[in-house]
């Protein structure tokens, strides 16, 4: 292939797979957000105890967390579907990735939650600290460290899933991979796409312990 032609779809895949990312990324931080605060408040001990909640939402997100990627992504096609209107492209596949993220980005919320230390929440409410004061300026102000690492561990794992995503037309690198360097036995664009998602998970990754370290030392 000529080199200029290969540095422009190279290009495009990896702009397709930035924006999927990207976007799941965003969307699975507020909803794995959300979750994974419901199931520290409703936890035992929580704010607000709450054991057939806290068991519904413990259940969902492990049904979520188990299914394999490639599974979820035909199981919820008719999802992606009423969602978008359409199962093929880049805007379809941020479904079915967010979808994913969201459970798995919870479980490590609620993990950084209940690392605080008890004592500083028991102070919070001895000042006088209401619950939404205690989540907002106790919890999550103090997990902030662990919130930004396991961002970042979800928004590497989406990297991947994006990467799989092309098994149905969803663009990016991996359909890049898939349709030239598998199906056309084209090695030179399979090494060029192993090499580009390589370097964007270990940018993520950089990033990511730079931000984490930096909140750790405040």
């Amino acid at each position: 292939m000529i080199a200029d032609d290969l540095v422009e779809l190279l290009w495009q895949g990896l702009r397709e797979t930035a924006y999927m990312v990207g976007v799941a990324s965003l969307l699975a931080a507020v909803g794995g957000l959300l979750v994974g605060v419901a199931l520290v408040l409703t936890g035992p001990g929580g704010l607000l105890p709450a054991r057939p909640v806290n068991a519904l939402l413990g259940l969902v997100v492990n049904i979520g967390r188990s299914l394999p990627f490639i599974i979820l992504l035909v199981a919820i096609i008719p999802f992606t579907r009423a969602v978008v209107g359409t199962t093929i492209g880049t805007t379809a596949a941020i479904v079915p990735l967010t979808v994913s993220a969201i459970p798995f980005y919870a479980r490590i919320v609620e993990t950084a939650l209940r690392e605080v230390d008890r004592d500083v929440i028991a102070a919070a409410h001895a000042m006088g600290a209401n619950r939404r004061q205690i989540v907002g300026k106790v919890l999550l102000r103090e997990a902030r460290p662990g919130l930004v690492a396991g961002l970042t561990l979800t928004v590497v794992a989406l990297i991947g899933y994006s990467a799989m995503a092309g098994v149905i037309g969803g663009g990016g690198l991996g359909d890049l991979a898939l349709r030239y360097g598998y199906q056309r036995f084209e090695n030179d664009i399979m090494i060029a796409t192993v090499v580009l998602l390589v370097a964007f998970v270990q940018l993520v990754q950089m990033v990511g312990d730079v931000i984490t370290r930096r909140l750790a030392h405040r």
